[in-house]
Protein backbone atom coordinates (compact mmCIF):
# COMPACT_ATOMS: atom_id res chain seq x y z
CA UNK A 1 0.00 0.00 0.00
CA UNK A 2 2.93 2.15 0.96
CA UNK A 3 4.69 1.76 -2.42
CA UNK A 4 1.01 2.42 -4.22
CA UNK A 5 0.94 6.00 -2.22
CA UNK A 6 4.15 6.62 -3.24
CA UNK A 7 3.41 6.11 -6.94
CA UNK A 8 0.30 8.37 -6.96
CA UNK A 9 2.64 11.16 -4.98
CA UNK A 10 5.00 11.20 -8.05
CA UNK A 11 2.32 10.93 -10.28
CA UNK A 12 0.77 14.17 -9.07
CA UNK A 13 3.72 16.22 -8.12
CA UNK A 14 5.23 15.57 -11.58
CA UNK A 15 1.99 15.94 -13.63
CA UNK A 16 2.06 19.53 -11.66
CA UNK A 17 5.55 19.91 -12.17
CA UNK A 18 5.19 19.33 -16.27
CA UNK A 19 2.72 22.07 -16.19
CA UNK A 20 4.94 24.06 -14.18
CA UNK A 21 7.72 23.68 -16.70
CA UNK A 22 5.04 24.50 -19.46
CA UNK A 23 4.56 28.09 -17.67
CA UNK A 24 8.46 28.40 -17.98
CA UNK A 25 8.54 27.56 -21.60
CA UNK A 26 5.81 29.89 -21.98
CA UNK A 27 7.42 32.84 -20.39
CA UNK A 28 10.63 32.13 -22.29
CA UNK A 29 8.53 32.27 -25.73
CA UNK A 30 6.68 35.15 -24.82
CA UNK A 31 10.36 37.11 -24.30
CA UNK A 32 11.43 36.21 -27.35
CA UNK A 33 8.37 37.52 -29.57
CA UNK A 34 7.70 40.42 -27.22
CA UNK A 35 8.75 43.21 -29.24
CA UNK A 36 6.55 42.05 -32.76
CA UNK A 37 4.57 44.97 -33.78
CA UNK A 38 0.80 44.94 -35.92
CA UNK A 39 0.20 48.10 -36.70
CA UNK A 40 -3.23 48.55 -38.08
CA UNK A 41 -2.94 49.47 -41.96
CA UNK A 42 -5.86 51.79 -42.92
CA UNK A 43 -9.20 50.90 -44.12
CA UNK A 44 -9.75 50.46 -47.60
CA UNK A 45 -12.00 53.11 -49.29
CA UNK A 46 -13.73 49.86 -50.29
CA UNK A 47 -14.14 47.97 -46.95
CA UNK A 48 -15.59 44.53 -47.36
CA UNK A 49 -19.22 43.74 -45.79
CA UNK A 50 -19.08 42.66 -41.87
CA UNK A 51 -21.89 40.80 -40.58
CA UNK A 52 -22.21 41.14 -36.52
CA UNK A 53 -23.62 37.89 -34.29
CA UNK A 54 -24.80 38.60 -30.85
CA UNK A 55 -25.46 35.38 -29.53
CA UNK A 56 -27.97 36.12 -26.91
CA UNK A 57 -29.95 33.53 -24.03
CA UNK A 58 -31.63 34.85 -21.21
CA UNK A 59 -30.14 38.01 -20.80
CA UNK A 60 -32.09 40.61 -19.52
CA UNK A 61 -30.03 42.69 -17.99
CA UNK A 62 -27.44 43.14 -20.41
CA UNK A 63 -29.21 42.38 -23.73
CA UNK A 64 -30.06 46.29 -24.26
CA UNK A 65 -26.46 47.28 -23.72
CA UNK A 66 -25.03 44.80 -26.02
CA UNK A 67 -27.58 46.49 -28.69
CA UNK A 68 -26.84 49.99 -27.91
CA UNK A 69 -23.13 49.25 -28.11
CA UNK A 70 -22.98 47.32 -31.44
CA UNK A 71 -25.43 49.69 -33.09
CA UNK A 72 -22.22 52.28 -31.89
CA UNK A 73 -19.53 50.94 -33.85
CA UNK A 74 -18.17 52.73 -36.11
CA UNK A 75 -18.40 51.43 -39.66
CA UNK A 76 -19.75 52.02 -43.31
CA UNK A 77 -23.66 51.90 -42.53
CA UNK A 78 -24.37 50.49 -45.82
CA UNK A 79 -21.47 47.66 -45.74
CA UNK A 80 -22.49 46.66 -41.66
CA UNK A 81 -25.46 44.44 -40.75
CA UNK A 82 -26.57 42.91 -37.10
CA UNK A 83 -27.89 39.99 -36.49
CA UNK A 84 -29.07 39.54 -32.84
CA UNK A 85 -29.53 35.70 -32.11
CA UNK A 86 -31.34 35.16 -29.06
CA UNK A 87 -32.57 31.54 -27.87
CA UNK A 88 -34.41 33.14 -24.68
CA UNK A 89 -37.25 32.01 -22.93
CA UNK A 90 -37.75 35.07 -20.86
CA UNK A 91 -37.95 38.43 -21.40
CA UNK A 92 -34.97 39.41 -23.56
CA UNK A 93 -36.59 38.53 -26.61
CA UNK A 94 -39.25 40.74 -25.79
CA UNK A 95 -36.47 43.74 -24.76
CA UNK A 96 -34.54 42.73 -27.38
CA UNK A 97 -37.46 42.85 -30.33
CA UNK A 98 -37.96 46.74 -28.68
CA UNK A 99 -34.66 47.96 -29.59
CA UNK A 100 -34.36 46.23 -32.79
CA UNK A 101 -37.65 47.44 -34.28
CA UNK A 102 -36.33 51.23 -32.93
CA UNK A 103 -33.13 51.24 -34.74
CA UNK A 104 -34.61 49.85 -38.27
CA UNK A 105 -36.79 52.46 -37.97
CA UNK A 106 -33.52 54.05 -37.75
CA UNK A 107 -32.23 53.03 -41.06
CA UNK A 108 -29.85 50.68 -39.32
CA UNK A 109 -29.69 46.82 -40.90
CA UNK A 110 -30.35 45.03 -37.58
CA UNK A 111 -32.37 41.88 -37.45
CA UNK A 112 -33.79 39.57 -34.36
CA UNK A 113 -33.34 35.61 -35.19
CA UNK A 114 -35.19 33.99 -32.45
CA UNK A 115 -35.23 30.26 -32.65
CA UNK A 116 -38.02 28.84 -30.13
CA UNK A 117 -35.46 25.29 -29.67
CA UNK A 118 -32.19 25.61 -28.51
CA UNK A 119 -30.74 22.59 -30.68
CA UNK A 120 -27.03 23.33 -30.91
CA UNK A 121 -26.77 25.88 -28.24
CA UNK A 122 -24.92 28.79 -28.95
CA UNK A 123 -23.22 27.16 -32.12
CA UNK A 124 -26.56 26.22 -33.23
CA UNK A 125 -27.54 29.53 -33.03
CA UNK A 126 -24.50 30.88 -34.74
CA UNK A 127 -24.78 27.99 -37.82
CA UNK A 128 -28.59 28.42 -38.37
CA UNK A 129 -28.00 32.43 -38.67
CA UNK A 130 -24.71 32.24 -41.03
CA UNK A 131 -26.92 31.59 -44.11
CA UNK A 132 -29.01 34.71 -43.63
CA UNK A 133 -25.60 36.77 -42.98
CA UNK A 134 -24.93 39.10 -45.51
CA UNK A 135 -21.29 39.80 -44.23
CA UNK A 136 -17.94 38.35 -46.02
CA UNK A 137 -16.61 38.83 -42.45
CA UNK A 138 -18.31 37.66 -38.98
CA UNK A 139 -17.97 39.36 -35.97
CA UNK A 140 -18.97 37.60 -32.55
CA UNK A 141 -19.94 39.75 -29.63
CA UNK A 142 -21.09 37.72 -26.54
CA UNK A 143 -24.10 39.16 -24.60
CA UNK A 144 -21.88 41.19 -21.63
CA UNK A 145 -19.66 42.52 -24.19
CA UNK A 146 -18.74 45.96 -24.58
CA UNK A 147 -16.45 46.75 -27.82
CA UNK A 148 -15.11 49.81 -28.41
CA UNK A 149 -17.00 51.58 -31.16
CA UNK A 150 -13.60 51.86 -33.19
CA UNK A 151 -13.35 47.77 -33.04
CA UNK A 152 -14.01 46.93 -36.87
CA UNK A 153 -11.75 49.94 -38.00
CA UNK A 154 -8.90 48.26 -35.95
CA UNK A 155 -9.23 44.98 -36.71
CA UNK A 156 -10.78 44.29 -40.58
CA UNK A 157 -8.03 46.44 -42.11
CA UNK A 158 -5.31 43.48 -40.92
CA UNK A 159 -7.72 41.35 -43.06
CA UNK A 160 -7.06 43.34 -46.52
CA UNK A 161 -3.45 42.63 -45.82
CA UNK A 162 -3.31 38.68 -45.82
CA UNK A 163 -5.47 36.85 -47.75
CA UNK A 164 -5.13 33.61 -45.90
CA UNK A 165 -5.93 35.31 -42.35
CA UNK A 166 -8.75 33.73 -41.17
CA UNK A 167 -9.26 34.81 -37.72
CA UNK A 168 -8.39 37.91 -35.95
CA UNK A 169 -8.76 37.64 -31.82
CA UNK A 170 -8.69 40.39 -29.61
CA UNK A 171 -8.08 41.34 -25.51
CA UNK A 172 -10.72 41.08 -23.63
CA UNK A 173 -10.99 44.07 -21.17
CA UNK A 174 -12.68 44.02 -17.75
CA UNK A 175 -15.93 46.36 -17.03
CA UNK A 176 -15.84 45.16 -13.41
CA UNK A 177 -12.55 44.36 -12.48
CA UNK A 178 -12.77 46.54 -9.16
CA UNK A 179 -16.11 45.07 -8.37
CA UNK A 180 -15.12 42.34 -5.24
CA UNK A 181 -11.98 40.32 -4.94
CA UNK A 182 -13.32 37.74 -6.72
CA UNK A 183 -13.54 39.56 -9.74
CA UNK A 184 -10.22 41.25 -9.04
CA UNK A 185 -8.89 37.91 -8.95
CA UNK A 186 -10.63 36.75 -12.11
CA UNK A 187 -9.00 39.81 -14.40
CA UNK A 188 -5.23 38.65 -13.24
CA UNK A 189 -5.90 35.17 -14.81
CA UNK A 190 -7.55 36.08 -18.16
CA UNK A 191 -4.71 38.84 -17.99
CA UNK A 192 -2.47 35.89 -18.10
CA UNK A 193 -4.31 34.32 -20.62
CA UNK A 194 -4.30 36.84 -23.33
CA UNK A 195 -1.43 39.17 -22.86
CA UNK A 196 1.05 35.95 -22.38
CA UNK A 197 -0.63 32.96 -23.58
CA UNK A 198 -2.09 33.82 -26.72
CA UNK A 199 0.87 36.34 -27.44
CA UNK A 200 2.86 33.09 -27.67
CA UNK A 201 0.13 30.72 -30.04
CA UNK A 202 -0.31 33.68 -31.97
CA UNK A 203 3.01 35.16 -32.77
CA UNK A 204 4.83 31.47 -32.48
CA UNK A 205 2.35 30.07 -34.81
CA UNK A 206 1.11 27.25 -31.77
CA UNK A 207 -1.78 26.54 -32.94
CA UNK A 208 -3.82 29.78 -31.99
CA UNK A 209 -7.30 30.06 -30.90
CA UNK A 210 -10.44 32.02 -30.86
CA UNK A 211 -11.76 32.94 -27.31
CA UNK A 212 -15.64 32.83 -28.27
CA UNK A 213 -16.19 36.33 -28.35
CA UNK A 214 -14.58 39.70 -29.50
CA UNK A 215 -13.64 38.75 -32.61
CA UNK A 216 -13.68 38.32 -36.27
CA UNK A 217 -13.89 35.51 -38.54
CA UNK A 218 -13.44 35.64 -42.53
CA UNK A 219 -16.30 33.60 -43.92
CA UNK A 220 -14.89 32.08 -46.01
CA UNK A 221 -12.52 30.70 -43.63
CA UNK A 222 -15.38 29.38 -41.03
CA UNK A 223 -17.17 27.68 -43.68
CA UNK A 224 -13.87 26.01 -44.95
CA UNK A 225 -13.11 24.51 -41.59
CA UNK A 226 -16.32 23.31 -41.14
CA UNK A 227 -18.65 25.79 -39.87
CA UNK A 228 -19.83 25.99 -36.40
CA UNK A 229 -20.37 21.83 -34.49
CA UNK A 230 -22.47 21.21 -31.51
CA UNK A 231 -20.51 18.26 -30.19
CA UNK A 232 -18.33 19.97 -27.76
CA UNK A 233 -18.91 23.31 -24.87
CA UNK A 234 -16.27 24.87 -25.98
CA UNK A 235 -17.46 25.63 -30.06
CA UNK A 236 -15.01 28.50 -30.29
CA UNK A 237 -11.43 26.30 -29.37
CA UNK A 238 -12.98 23.61 -31.77
CA UNK A 239 -13.85 25.73 -34.90
CA UNK A 240 -10.22 27.46 -34.57
CA UNK A 241 -8.40 24.12 -33.99
CA UNK A 242 -9.92 22.70 -37.21
CA UNK A 243 -9.02 25.98 -39.04
CA UNK A 244 -5.49 26.02 -38.32
CA UNK A 245 -5.16 22.54 -39.43
CA UNK A 246 -6.57 23.64 -42.36
CA UNK A 247 -3.76 26.13 -42.59
CA UNK A 248 -4.97 29.13 -42.16
CA UNK A 249 -3.82 31.84 -40.21
CA UNK A 250 -4.76 33.71 -37.25
CA UNK A 251 -3.88 37.36 -35.74
CA UNK A 252 -4.33 38.37 -31.94
CA UNK A 253 -3.82 41.69 -31.44
CA UNK A 254 -3.01 42.71 -27.68
CA UNK A 255 -3.29 46.55 -27.98
CA UNK A 256 -6.89 46.24 -29.09
CA UNK A 257 -9.16 45.24 -25.89
CA UNK A 258 -13.28 44.11 -26.28
CA UNK A 259 -14.43 45.04 -22.76
CA UNK A 260 -16.35 42.13 -21.32
CA UNK A 261 -18.36 41.61 -17.60
CA UNK A 262 -16.68 38.99 -15.25
CA UNK A 263 -18.64 36.58 -13.37
CA UNK A 264 -19.47 38.44 -10.05
CA UNK A 265 -20.77 35.59 -7.84
CA UNK A 266 -19.01 31.95 -7.31
CA UNK A 267 -21.47 30.06 -8.97
CA UNK A 268 -21.45 31.85 -11.82
CA UNK A 269 -17.74 31.01 -12.04
CA UNK A 270 -17.96 27.95 -11.58
CA UNK A 271 -20.53 27.08 -14.21
CA UNK A 272 -17.81 29.67 -16.79
CA UNK A 273 -15.09 27.33 -15.58
CA UNK A 274 -16.71 23.89 -15.61
CA UNK A 275 -17.69 24.81 -19.07
CA UNK A 276 -14.03 25.71 -20.18
CA UNK A 277 -12.82 22.54 -18.87
CA UNK A 278 -15.28 20.27 -20.19
CA UNK A 279 -14.79 21.78 -23.57
CA UNK A 280 -11.67 21.62 -23.50
CA UNK A 281 -11.04 18.34 -22.66
CA UNK A 282 -13.91 17.34 -25.07
CA UNK A 283 -11.78 19.18 -27.87
CA UNK A 284 -8.20 17.68 -26.62
CA UNK A 285 -10.81 14.06 -27.28
CA UNK A 286 -11.80 15.22 -30.72
CA UNK A 287 -8.53 16.86 -32.24
CA UNK A 288 -5.95 14.89 -30.24
CA UNK A 289 -5.14 12.57 -32.59
CA UNK A 290 -5.04 14.72 -35.68
CA UNK A 291 -2.82 17.01 -33.52
CA UNK A 292 -0.46 14.62 -33.05
CA UNK A 293 -0.16 13.61 -36.94
CA UNK A 294 -0.06 17.04 -38.21
CA UNK A 295 3.24 17.58 -39.71
CA UNK A 296 2.90 20.11 -41.10
CA UNK A 297 2.93 22.10 -37.94
CA UNK A 298 6.21 21.60 -35.52
CA UNK A 299 6.92 19.67 -32.96
CA UNK A 300 6.82 22.46 -30.66
CA UNK A 301 3.51 23.47 -31.86
CA UNK A 302 1.74 20.32 -31.22
CA UNK A 303 3.29 19.51 -27.77
CA UNK A 304 2.05 22.92 -27.08
CA UNK A 305 -1.44 22.83 -28.24
CA UNK A 306 -2.03 19.03 -26.43
CA UNK A 307 -0.35 20.41 -23.23
CA UNK A 308 -2.98 23.66 -23.53
CA UNK A 309 -5.80 21.58 -24.35
CA UNK A 310 -5.06 18.80 -21.25
CA UNK A 311 -4.29 21.80 -18.74
CA UNK A 312 -7.65 21.28 -16.74
CA UNK A 313 -6.26 18.01 -15.74
CA UNK A 314 -4.02 19.86 -13.54
CA UNK A 315 -7.39 19.94 -10.98
CA UNK A 316 -7.45 16.47 -10.99
CA UNK A 317 -3.62 16.22 -9.72
CA UNK A 318 -4.17 19.09 -6.87
CA UNK A 319 -7.19 16.63 -5.46
CA UNK A 320 -5.12 13.64 -5.68
CA UNK A 321 -2.05 15.31 -4.17
CA UNK A 322 -4.03 16.59 -1.34
CA UNK A 323 -5.65 13.32 -0.42
CA UNK A 324 -2.10 11.95 -0.47
CA UNK A 325 -1.14 13.95 2.58
CA UNK A 326 -2.29 12.24 5.35
CA UNK A 327 -1.54 8.81 4.03
CA UNK A 328 1.63 10.09 3.85
CA UNK A 329 2.05 11.67 7.05
CA UNK A 330 0.96 8.55 9.03
CA UNK A 331 3.45 6.46 7.34
CA UNK A 332 6.03 9.18 8.32
CA UNK A 333 7.51 9.76 5.06
CA UNK A 334 10.26 12.30 4.88
CA UNK A 335 11.20 13.53 1.32
CA UNK A 336 14.75 14.31 0.35
CA UNK A 337 15.48 18.06 -0.54
CA UNK A 338 16.19 17.23 -4.18
CA UNK A 339 12.06 17.51 -4.49
CA UNK A 340 12.50 21.04 -3.87
CA UNK A 341 13.11 21.01 -7.73
CA UNK A 342 9.51 20.02 -8.46
CA UNK A 343 8.14 23.18 -6.51
CA UNK A 344 10.37 25.20 -8.09
CA UNK A 345 9.46 24.11 -11.82
CA UNK A 346 6.08 25.89 -10.88
CA UNK A 347 7.48 29.13 -10.77
CA UNK A 348 6.96 29.78 -14.31
CA UNK A 349 2.75 30.37 -13.66
CA UNK A 350 3.56 32.97 -10.91
CA UNK A 351 5.80 34.71 -12.96
CA UNK A 352 3.32 34.78 -15.79
CA UNK A 353 0.62 36.29 -13.75
CA UNK A 354 3.27 38.89 -12.66
CA UNK A 355 4.22 40.08 -15.88
CA UNK A 356 1.24 40.29 -17.28
CA UNK A 357 0.17 42.69 -14.87
CA UNK A 358 3.27 44.87 -15.72
CA UNK A 359 2.51 44.79 -19.64
CA UNK A 360 -1.00 45.66 -19.33
CA UNK A 361 -1.29 48.32 -16.43
CA UNK A 362 0.50 51.13 -14.97
CA UNK A 363 -0.73 49.77 -11.59
CA UNK A 364 0.34 46.91 -12.21
CA UNK A 365 1.38 46.63 -8.40
CA UNK A 366 -1.42 47.68 -6.45
CA UNK A 367 -3.82 45.17 -9.33
CA UNK A 368 -1.22 42.48 -7.55
CA UNK A 369 -3.25 42.63 -4.45
CA UNK A 370 -5.55 40.34 -5.68
CA UNK A 371 -3.05 37.46 -6.86
CA UNK A 372 -3.34 35.71 -2.89
CA UNK A 373 -7.15 35.33 -3.92
CA UNK A 374 -6.55 34.28 -7.22
CA UNK A 375 -4.48 31.42 -6.43
CA UNK A 376 -6.95 30.61 -2.98
CA UNK A 377 -9.72 30.35 -5.89
CA UNK A 378 -7.66 28.62 -8.63
CA UNK A 379 -7.39 25.53 -5.67
CA UNK A 380 -10.83 26.20 -4.40
CA UNK A 381 -11.71 25.62 -7.99
CA UNK A 382 -10.49 22.39 -8.23
CA UNK A 383 -13.40 20.02 -7.56
CA UNK A 384 -15.72 21.69 -9.86
CA UNK A 385 -13.68 21.47 -12.68
CA UNK A 386 -12.01 18.38 -12.24
CA UNK A 387 -15.81 16.70 -12.08
CA UNK A 388 -16.45 18.57 -15.52
CA UNK A 389 -13.24 16.68 -16.68
CA UNK A 390 -14.43 13.77 -16.20
CA UNK A 391 -18.02 14.47 -17.46
CA UNK A 392 -16.10 14.91 -21.03
CA UNK A 393 -14.45 11.50 -20.59
CA UNK A 394 -17.08 9.42 -19.33
CA UNK A 395 -20.49 11.30 -20.10
CA UNK A 396 -22.13 11.31 -23.16
CA UNK A 397 -24.53 14.25 -22.46
CA UNK A 398 -23.02 17.54 -22.71
CA UNK A 399 -25.49 20.41 -21.95
CA UNK A 400 -23.88 24.18 -22.96
CA UNK A 401 -24.67 25.85 -19.24
CA UNK A 402 -24.39 29.97 -19.91
CA UNK A 403 -22.57 31.74 -17.55
CA UNK A 404 -25.39 34.49 -15.73
CA UNK A 405 -24.75 37.87 -17.11
CA UNK A 406 -26.05 40.83 -14.34
CA UNK A 407 -25.38 44.58 -15.68
CA UNK A 408 -25.37 46.56 -13.22
CA UNK A 409 -27.55 44.35 -11.08
CA UNK A 410 -26.07 43.34 -7.53
CA UNK A 411 -26.70 39.70 -7.80
CA UNK A 412 -28.14 36.76 -10.13
CA UNK A 413 -31.96 36.01 -10.16
CA UNK A 414 -32.73 33.92 -7.27
CA UNK A 415 -33.59 30.96 -9.93
CA UNK A 416 -29.99 31.05 -11.11
CA UNK A 417 -28.97 29.55 -7.44
CA UNK A 418 -29.25 25.48 -7.63
CA UNK A 419 -28.02 23.75 -4.73
CA UNK A 420 -24.52 21.61 -5.91
CA UNK A 421 -23.31 18.88 -4.29
CA UNK A 422 -19.61 19.76 -5.18
CA UNK A 423 -19.68 22.08 -2.10
CA UNK A 424 -20.20 18.91 0.00
CA UNK A 425 -17.16 17.83 -1.72
CA UNK A 426 -15.58 21.38 -0.56
CA UNK A 427 -16.57 21.19 2.98
CA UNK A 428 -15.16 17.35 3.03
CA UNK A 429 -11.65 18.89 1.52
CA UNK A 430 -11.41 21.73 3.80
CA UNK A 431 -11.79 19.23 6.58
CA UNK A 432 -9.45 16.70 5.60
CA UNK A 433 -6.93 19.82 4.70
CA UNK A 434 -7.54 21.01 8.22
CA UNK A 435 -6.71 17.53 10.04
CA UNK A 436 -4.09 17.44 7.45
CA UNK A 437 -2.20 21.01 8.72
CA UNK A 438 -3.05 19.82 12.79
CA UNK A 439 -1.48 16.05 12.08
CA UNK A 440 1.62 17.95 10.43
CA UNK A 441 1.98 20.07 12.98
CA UNK A 442 2.04 16.94 15.47
CA UNK A 443 4.57 15.15 13.88
CA UNK A 444 6.35 18.32 13.51
CA UNK A 445 6.58 17.34 9.80
CA UNK A 446 6.91 20.94 8.01
CA UNK A 447 7.40 20.05 4.30
CA UNK A 448 4.18 19.55 3.35
CA UNK A 449 2.62 22.56 5.51
CA UNK A 450 2.52 24.88 3.25
CA UNK A 451 0.35 23.34 0.88
CA UNK A 452 -1.99 21.83 3.22
CA UNK A 453 -2.54 25.23 4.68
CA UNK A 454 -3.07 26.77 1.48
CA UNK A 455 -5.40 24.04 0.45
CA UNK A 456 -7.29 24.31 4.13
CA UNK A 457 -7.68 28.16 3.30
CA UNK A 458 -8.73 27.49 -0.37
CA UNK A 459 -11.42 25.39 0.50
CA UNK A 460 -12.60 27.38 3.37
CA UNK A 461 -12.84 30.57 1.28
CA UNK A 462 -14.78 28.53 -1.18
CA UNK A 463 -17.47 27.69 1.43
CA UNK A 464 -17.22 31.26 2.78
CA UNK A 465 -18.23 32.88 -0.96
CA UNK A 466 -20.81 29.77 -0.82
CA UNK A 467 -22.43 30.65 1.91
CA UNK A 468 -22.58 34.42 1.68
CA UNK A 469 -23.90 34.01 -2.04
CA UNK A 470 -26.82 31.13 -0.62
CA UNK A 471 -27.05 33.76 2.39
CA UNK A 472 -28.06 37.03 -0.12
CA UNK A 473 -30.41 34.56 -1.77
CA UNK A 474 -32.06 33.55 1.18
CA UNK A 475 -32.86 36.88 2.20
CA UNK A 476 -34.02 37.92 -1.66
CA UNK A 477 -36.61 34.86 -0.97
CA UNK A 478 -37.91 35.62 2.41
CA UNK A 479 -37.93 39.17 0.78
CA UNK A 480 -40.37 38.27 -2.14
CA UNK A 481 -42.48 36.20 -0.35
CA UNK A 482 -43.15 37.72 2.64
CA UNK A 483 -47.27 37.47 3.67
CA UNK A 484 -48.35 41.06 4.61
CA UNK A 485 -49.56 40.72 8.34
CA UNK A 486 -52.77 42.85 7.61
CA UNK A 487 -53.70 40.00 4.92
Amino acid sequence: MSSLILILYFVALGGLALYGLFGLLTLALYWRHRQEQFPTPPLPADPPNVTVQLPVFNEPFVVERLIHTAVSLHYPADRLQIQVIDDSTDSTTERAARWVAYYKEKGVNIALLHRSRRDGFKAGALAEALPQASGDFIAIFDADFQPQADFLQQTMPHFGQNPALGMVQTRWGHLNDGRSPLTGAQAIALDKHFAMEQTVRHRANLFPKFNGAGGVWRRACLEDAGGWQSDTVCEDLCLSTRAVLRQWQCLFLNEVQAPAELPTTISAYKTQQARWSKGSSQCLLKYGRAITTAHSHTPLARFYALMSMSAYSTNLFVILLLLLQIPLLLLDVHFSSWLLLFSLAGIGQPLLFVMSQQVLHRDWLRRLRHFPTMVLVAIGMAPNNSRAVLQAVFSRSHDFVRTPKQGSQAQSPLHELNFDWIMLVELGLALYAWIGVLVALHQQNRGPLFFLLTCALAYSYMLTLNMREWRWHWRQHRRETAVSPLR
